[in-house]
């Protein structure tokens, strides 16, 4: 029995250590980058998106690659709230490439995967998870990626999970968007990442 246990000790002590990074240091933008004229900035300890005078699309983008990771967050949306959370993604301008994890108002697919610039929607949720949005309160997102595999959780419930080769390859930021269009305000808080 000390034989197993002091071996068991040696291998926890030889694994990694993962520790979970905060994304948002609750004072500023230290460690992101803006895409874009639409606003980004810090209320009251929370991040915040809202669309500016151009109603254009917008990005902040980690300064940090993030390949393989498990992601949890909490949004609140106020007026539209229209948005989403990029997964290996790059910014060019306004124009993404990666994966999109979509934030948005009721009956519009929250938790599904979007490739902006590509082939478009990759898979939706099931139309009755729909209910699991909480508008205009505070939601709880997962997003787990390893490999060519995605999953999204939502309030504690699966959203979607796709195994898709092209996301495979994908290598890149954590981005939060706006929508264009205007109207727009999303709130952010408790940004966690966990490298896997």
């Amino acid at each position: 029995m000390k034989t197993y246990i002091l071996n068991l000790i040696c291998v926890l002590i030889t694994l990694p250590l993962i520790a979970q990074e905060s994304l948002f240091n609750g004072n500023d933008l230290d460690g992101w980058n803006t895409h874009g004229t639409e606003l980004w900035y810090v209320d009251n300890g929370l991040l915040v998106c809202e669309s500016g005078p151009d109603k254009a699309y917008g990005y902040l983008s980690t300064s940090k690659y993030y390949d393989d990771f498990d992601l949890t967050l909490e949004f609140k949306q106020e007026s539209n709230g229209n948005s989403g959370v990029f997964i290996r993604s790059t910014v060019k301008g306004t124009e993404v490439s990666g994966w999109q994890v979509e934030v948005a108002p009721p009956g519009n697919d929250t938790g599904g995967v979007y490739e902006s610039y590509g082939r478009g929607w990759l898979i939706k949720p099931k139309k009755e998870k729909d209910k699991v949005l909480k508008m205009g309160e505070w939601n709880t997102m997962r997003i787990r990626v390893v490999g060519d595999q995605i999953e999204s959780w939502l309030n504690g419930i699966s959203m979607i999970s796709l195994k898709d080769e092209k996301i495979g390859q994908g290598k890149g930021s954590i981005a939060l968007q706006i929508h264009d269009g205007g109207g727009i305000k999303v709130k952010w808080r408790n940004l966690l990442v966990t490298p896997l």
